[in-house]
């Protein structure tokens, strides 16, 4: 008995099968392109996003036994909005991606009239670009013949793992999770359910959004027509962050995972309460059971980390692979004074300004290569410690995601927040999250208890270095970051 979990992130596609004993046993991934229309704005193709997920998918059913599986979970980039012909199931124009800074200006209007507080009351979250209802307001300023299709019931309106549900069972079902729906500004949080308050203030038609059905449990069977000669149960749905919470199994008030992907993303389980954060933290809902019982988390969201190191490889072109960034770094025993600010595409929790931009100071005639990839390292550890500062300290800090394998950044952090950094041996915990939510829908696993037991420890780093020096650092990190703000308005 297996599970397949399909991982459908900001850079690609991750598929993959998992055991009941909670291992990764087949894998397979398909990158997709990412398109920059204009400074500040990431669009996706719908399209090329599915194909990718077929792509994946084949490959990782070449390496198994399929009629071993009994189940599909799905996890996947939150924020970003898909629009999808209910019939055809084309998309009249590619998604807007979560990074995408372009609302920036239907921000400040809406809280310049006065709308942040009654958002942030409902929603827990804040008006900013990052979140769908922005972008959905939008389109309908800007792409008025697109819009008209989505209120007159043509189109639909959804995030990926929506968008993914309507391609597998060929447009028969229109459905999201609390995780996903809690990332758009249209979901009253403590209520659980789309708010036709907001729904009115953002120009959305409550009919063009999902339905919301829990975390796990058989949501659709996928038609085999379509999807890779598959007829499974879809049987668990969250977003990639929660995904990565509960694939952690911080299922206890009070524990916390660090996700190191495209962005990081600081989670910290807070039970059945709604818990409000003065600090810049977001309240985000992290699952709902069959029964109806929602739990929630406090967000600290860095928008680039790994999407930095993406940019020393395919933008500055002066590292060919990710994996060698630790190497690289470790020829320098310090960044020499370099600070790297990746706000690539604005800076998130704690500081939210949308009109930051990527900034490197402190560069003189001896700086190489490897003292920026030594920055662009301590960039996500000091980013990191940016949110962690704001929350309740934490006896250790559990991380993963795929940079969660470089022994240097996991050191770094370590000494950076003063605790120790817990890497388990599987760092693929968005995608494992998925497989445990499906599983447990389908009895694959009986309890969270029984998930707890899959968890092993692969490495603790623990604090190294001078204190002292660790502090002047980050005091020059912190002064970088001031510098790096509302550069866009300049």
């Amino acid at each position: 008995m297996s599970i397949l979990a399909i991982d459908a992130g900001t850079t690609g596609v991750t598929a993959v099968v998992v055991s009941t004993e909670g291992h990764i046993t087949a894998k397979g991934y398909q990158e997709f392109r990412q398109h920059f229309p204009r400074p500040g704005w990431v669009e996706h193709s719908a399209e090329e996003i599915w194909q990718a997920t077929l792509e994946a998918t084949r490959e990782v059913l070449a390496q198994v036994d399929q009629s071993e599986l009994t189940a599909i979970g799905i996890t996947n980039q939150r924020e970003t909005v898909v629009l999808w012909d209910r019939e055809t199931l084309s998309s009249p124009r590619r998604a807007i991606v979560w990074q995408d800074r372009r609302t920036a200006d239907i921000c400040t209007r809406l809280r310049d009239e006065g709308h942040e507080q009654r958002v942030t009351e409902l929603t827990g979250l804040r008006l900013d670009p990052y979140f769908s209802g922005t972008k959905l307001m939008w389109l309908a300023e800007h792409e008025p013949h697109t819009w008209a299709l989505v209120q007159s019931g043509r189109y639909a309106v959804g995030t990926v793992d929506s968008y993914l549900i309507a391609r597998m069972t060929r447009g028969t079902w229109h459905v999201t999770d609390v995780s996903n729906a809690s990332r758009t500004l249209l979901l009253d949080l403590e209520a659980g359910e789309w708010s036709d308050e907001l729904c009115s203030l953002f120009g959305v038609p409550r009919d063009a959004l999902p339905d919301l059905v829990p975390n796990w449990g058989e949501v659709a069977p996928s038609d085999p027509a379509v999807f890779a000669g598959l007829s499974l149960p879809i049987a668990g749905i969250a977003g990639d962050q929660q995904s990565a919470l509960f694939g952690q199994t911080c299922f206890a008030e009070g524990e916390s995972k660090c996700t190191y992907g495209t962005g990081s993303f600081i989670l910290t389980n807070t039970g059945t309460t709604v818990v409000r954060s003065e600090a810049g933290l977001l309240s985000t809902a992290a699952w709902r059971s069959p029964e109806g019982e929602t739990t929630y988390a406090l967000e600290g969201a860095i928008f680039v980390t790994g999407a930095a190191v993406q940019w020393l490889r395919d933008g500055l072109q002066i590292v060919g692979s990710a994996e060698e960034t630790a190497a690289i770094a470790a020829t320098v025993p310090d960044t020499d004074g370099v600070v790297f600010v990746p706000a690539l595409t604005g800076l998130g929790a704690p500081h939210w300004d949308p009109h930051a931009r990527g900034t490197i100071l402190g560069i003189t005639r001896g700086t190489t290569r490897a003292h920026l990839v030594r920055a662009t390292l301590e960039a996500i550890a000091f980013e990191v410690r940016d949110v962690l500062e704001t929350m309740p300290e934490a006896a250790a800090v559990r991380v993963d995601g795929g940079a969660a394998a470089n022994d240097l950044l996991c050191q770094l952090q370590a000494d950076q927040v003063g605790l120790p950094v817990e890497r388990p041996k599987i760092v693929e915990t968005t995608a494992l999250g998925a497989a445990f939510l499906a599983g447990l829908g389908t009895g694959a696993w009986s309890s969270t208890d029984d998930l707890r037991e899959t968890w092993a420890l692969d490495r603790r780093f623990e604090p190294t270095g001078d204190r002292e020096a660790h502090e002047a650092s980050y005091r020059r990190w912190t002064a970088a970051v001031e510098r790096a703000k509302g550069w866009a308005e300049v």
